[in-house]
């Protein structure tokens, strides 16, 4: 029987996975009782990992199965084989493997970033399956239930970004920056992610534990740098051409939505994130003073609106 426990640590898992190229596991990290129905997924960022949200799975984990997976590429799961395939389509089909491993009755979503994104693909396209195949079940339930995502917590991402946001970001992501000492590595992540907000040193050696791993006598990135190939292909127009399909997803979202934003965001802007809550009913804004891209959830102010929206009916 499941006991929770207040040092409570994550169970290492995997999913295989398949893509245009051949198959591939995806590493995915379990908090709580592994036979409660009620899931919690996390997904992380474009460069982080399923450890980001440590401090939140703990909080959540005597009411949810949390699952937080580090996206192909990322942490603990494979590399992919075609680098064209790091894009958001391959990334939720990824995660409707994972549902169908998990099985849950209540399936709730917290996404950071491209981890939003991801949701928001999800959300599509089980709203596209929902229209053209209304009478069949989805991600391994029986043939008389449908797949639907619950509760949806976004983390300074919308369908709509800022080009100058994506950016920024893109200059950094491909670069094989490795270092003699961990603490270089700590106080490089500190100096690209002034987003995340003011932390202390022991903060910033967790937000770097995950990212960062030694190889030999350095180190160095624990991800697959060609996730920025496709990344860095992306055009302002191209950017403009996505957005009605993200909207759509978006509006198409028939549960609460809690809206995280960093204040100081560059990536979500205020405008955007006025517009989210005009064009759903079911969306809600939080902000996040002092931070920017994109609130790491690891504190109390933080974590505890999250807490709130989830566990409240």
């Amino acid at each position: 029987m499941y006991t929770p426990d207040e040092n409570l640590q994550p169970r290492l898992d995997y999913v295989m996975c398949a893509s245009p190229a051949g198959t591939h596991r995806m590493a995915y990290w379990e908090w709580g009782d592994p036979g409660n129905d009620r899931v919690l997924l996390c997904v992380h960022g474009l460069t982080r990992t399923g450890r980001d949200f440590d401090h939140l799975a703990r909080r959540l984990a005597p009411h949810y199965r949390v699952v937080c997976p580090d996206v192909v590429g990322r942490g603990k799961s494979d590399w992919l084989i075609n680098a064209a395939n790091y894009v958001v389509p391959q990334y939720v089909a990824d995660m409707l493997t994972l549902i169908a491993r998990l099985k849950p009755a209540q399936l709730d979503w917290v996404g950071t970033s491209m981890g939003g994104l991801i949701g928001l693909g999800l959300a599509g396209t089980l709203a596209i399956s929902a229209i053209v195949r209304p009478d069949r079940g989805a991600c391994g339930l029986p043939a008389d239930q449908t797949l639907s995502l619950g509760k949806m917590v976004l983390n300074d991402i919308g369908p709509k970004l800022s080009f100058s946001g994506l950016t920024r970001i893109a200059e950094y992501v491909g670069q094989p920056m490795q270092f003699d000492t961990f603490a270089q590595a700590v106080d490089y992540v500190r100096s690209v992610s002034a987003g995340f907000g003011a932390h202390d040193q022991a903060g910033w050696e967790d937000l770097t534990r995950y990212v960062f791993n030694q190889q030999g006598d350095h180190w160095a990135r624990h991800y697959d740098l060609r996730i920025a190939e496709p990344f860095a292909e992306q055009s302002e127009a191209r950017i403009q051409a996505s957005e009605a399909i993200l909207w759509a997803a978006y509006e198409s979202i028939t549960a609460p939505i809690l809206l995280m934003r960093g204040e100081e965001s560059d990536l979500l802007t205020a405008e955007v994130a006025e517009e989210m809550l005009a064009r759903n009913p079911h969306a809600r804004l939080h902000t996040v003073p002092h931070v920017g891209h994109a609130p790491t959830l690891r504190s109390g102010d933080q974590i505890e609106p999250v807490a709130e929206f989830l566990l409240t009916n």
